[in-house]
């Protein structure tokens, strides 16, 4: 599923820190804190293709909390990468409904990828990769299919194959597969104090750092997260806090 990636500006800082000198060099004195358990956060649950480029689609919105990857949409029990049975890849969004809404998020999820695609993504061809949206109930399932009979009016090339299905159980990936895009970047998981395994995969920092570094976060959000990276570097600060 890897795929070539476009040069990205995290190279060109990269680039920078290693030339420091040592007594400039980043240090780490504690761990990030997080709040875990808002009660008023919601669920989504999406498969577009590839969950590696999935899950950084929707990690730097505004109102997402966390992200992770994993598979769902099948029957087998307890699916592994290599061995999924007839289930997709799936992402799933934790996010604040006062700052973003489901109907929000099926925007960002017909962008997202092809909807038009049979079975695929791109060069990534299976029923594994295949375009479904995950409902969590009559109103979810309502917007889910007036979303899609908006997309299919806007297609004058094909049919939108994406299926709305009823969520069942979602099993989540193996931890190679979390945060994959940030995790291709080690300067960027210095950068916020090389976490360990279980909180990377909670992080909001993480998350919104997973799609920087696939250069899917809106532009705007890109920049200033280039412009505080730049700073730390400069200044020689210890951690990445917040973006």
């Amino acid at each position: 599923m890897q795929k070539a990636r476009p040069y990205s500006s995290y190279f060109f800082l990269l680039t920078l820190v290693l030339a420091l000198p040592s007594s400039l060099c980043i240090r780490f004195s504690g761990r990030i804190s997080e709040d875990e358990s808002n009660p008023e956060l919601k669920t989504a649950v999406f498969a577009l293709g590839s969950f590696w480029r999935s899950e950084a689609v929707f990690g730097c919105l505004d109102g997402v909390v966390r992200t992770a990857v994993g598979y769902s949409g099948g029957s087998k029990i307890n699916p592994e990468y290599r061995n999924l049975g007839n289930h997709a890849e799936c992402v799933q969004i934790e996010y604040d409904p006062r700052f973003l809404s489901f109907k929000q998020l099926l925007e960002i999820f017909w962008a997202g990828h092809d909807s038009r695609q049979v079975f695929g993504q791109g060069p990534d061809v299976g029923s594994q990769y295949r375009s479904i949206i995950f409902t969590n109930g009559t109103e979810e399932s309502r917007l889910a299919t007036v979303s899609k009979e908006r997309e299919q009016t806007k297609s004058k090339s094909g049919i939108v194959t994406t299926q709305i299905q009823q969520l069942e159980t979602f099993y989540m990936a193996e931890p190679d597969h979390q945060k994959f895009e940030l995790k291709r970047n080690p300067f960027l998981l210095q950068l916020i104090g090389n976490l360990p395994e279980e909180e990377l995969e909670k992080s909001n920092l993480a998350a919104k750092l997973n799609s920087y570094a696939a250069e899917l976060c809106p532009a705007r959000k890109q920049r200033q997260i280039d412009a505080k990276i730049k700073d730390i570097v400069k200044k020689g600060w210890p951690i990445l806090r917040e973006v």
